[in-house]
């Protein structure tokens, strides 16, 4: 399937799961799947993906602030990526591969933190609405499940952690029942990964995920 039967709307893909659940690994596999079936590709993530929102992802992730704070400059950084690369990549009729997305804010800032859903809610209608009018998530979500306590495991000693990486088991723990919450909120979008699997094994997980919709053969 190559990008252009896709339409102008292109596809929109995005990684989630808590930090320690490898899903960054594939990102770069499965662009180099798209690309081999004629597809022009985007990889991106967030916070970042643009020069603004990566000095926005490192006041996020590195200084200490409140809750609010947090989550107005991870949707203030959305916003810049939405507008600079994900809206014109989708229009040009691109794969757009995102490491993390708004379901992340909700786990994260959202569960992680305790910060208010409905004003989270509220940002994400404002910040993510097209220029047609819709409210833009991705076509799918790859969602990579795994145990807080072999996530931590995972990311102890593997490099200098930033302030989210550097939390409690138990923060964790709240961050996958956020991103549970997000899942039976609208179901479909979503494709549950075991990510408690050697790597191999993961991968076809992923690319089942992929074909099961058409997007890949």
């Amino acid at each position: 399937m190559s990008s252009s039967s896709q339409g102008a709307d292109g596809l929109f893909i995005s990684f989630e799961g808590i930090d320690g659940a490898g899903k960054s690994s594939h990102v770069q596999t499965l662009a180099q799947a798209f690309r081999a079936q004629g597809w022009a590709v985007t990889v991106t993530r967030e916070p970042g993906g643009t020069p603004l929102a990566e000095k926005l992802r490192t006041l996020a992730l590195g200084e200490p602030m409140d809750p609010l704070t947090e989550a107005l400059l991870m949707f203030a950084a959305r916003r810049d990526h939405l507008v600079r690369v994900i809206e014109p990549a989708l229009a040009r009729g691109e794969a757009v591969l995102c490491d993390r997305f708004t379901d992340a804010t909700f786990a994260y800032q959202g569960s992680g933190r305790g910060f208010d859903l409905q004003v989270l809610a509220q940002l994400e209608a404002w910040v993510q609405r097209t220029p047609a009018g819709d409210l833009r998530e991705p076509h799918l979500t790859l969602l990579f499940e795994i145990d807080p306590s072999i996530a931590a495991a995972r990311l102890a000693g593997a490099r200098v952690p930033d302030k989210f990486e550097s939390q409690p088991v138990d923060f964790f723990s709240r961050v996958a029942t956020g991103y549970a919450l997000r899942v039976r909120q609208n179901p479909s979008r979503f494709a549950r990964v075991d990510a408690d699997q050697p790597r191999e094994a993961v991968w076809t997980d992923v690319l089942a995920a992929l074909r099961s919709r058409g997007w890949l053969t």
